[in-house]
């Protein structure tokens, strides 16, 4: 079993850039299959976005996604670990900020990205949770 979040972290990641359009996240995530993105300036972490971020935040105010940024969207006091704590941590993050992904950083720049899927899997495979994490998606 892992014990560490560099065990279980996802390290290829998607990153927006916060000027990027609602709409223009919202393809990305769709054709790479993803629930969440980080939004980056440079190399520096700024804020996650999620595609619900992108309905609540952006999409049910109005206006037009291709005009809106994902600034306005995303999450900007975001929790991050680091890749050297152990999972236990990150599971107590998650409790504690009622967050499902958290963004692992190593001296300020992103390096991976854990979410509950991930720990399910590695903690509980067959769970219902573990299931759905793997399963092909219902596009």
């Amino acid at each position: 079993m892992a014990q560490y979040v560099r065990d279980i972290m996802t390290s290829d990641l998607v990153t927006v850039e916060p000027q990027a359009s609602v709409a223009a996240v919202a393809r990305i995530m769709r054709d790479q299959d993803l629930g969440a993105v980080l939004v980056t300036d440079g190399d520096q972490l700024r804020g996650l976005v999620t595609d619900r971020d992108l309905v609540v935040r952006s999409i049910s105010e109005g206006g037009d996604p291709e005009q809106i940024t994902v600034a306005g969207a995303c999450s900007d006091d975001v929790v991050t670990v680091r890749p050297d704590e152990e999972l236990d941590h990150a599971v107590e993050l998650m409790r504690e900020h009622a967050v499902r992904r958290i963004p692992v950083v190593e001296h300020g720049h992103p390096v991976g990205i854990v979410s509950l899927g991930d720990l399910a899997l590695e903690r509980d495979p067959e769970s219902a949770l573990g299931d759905i994490s793997v399963a092909e998606p219902n596009v």
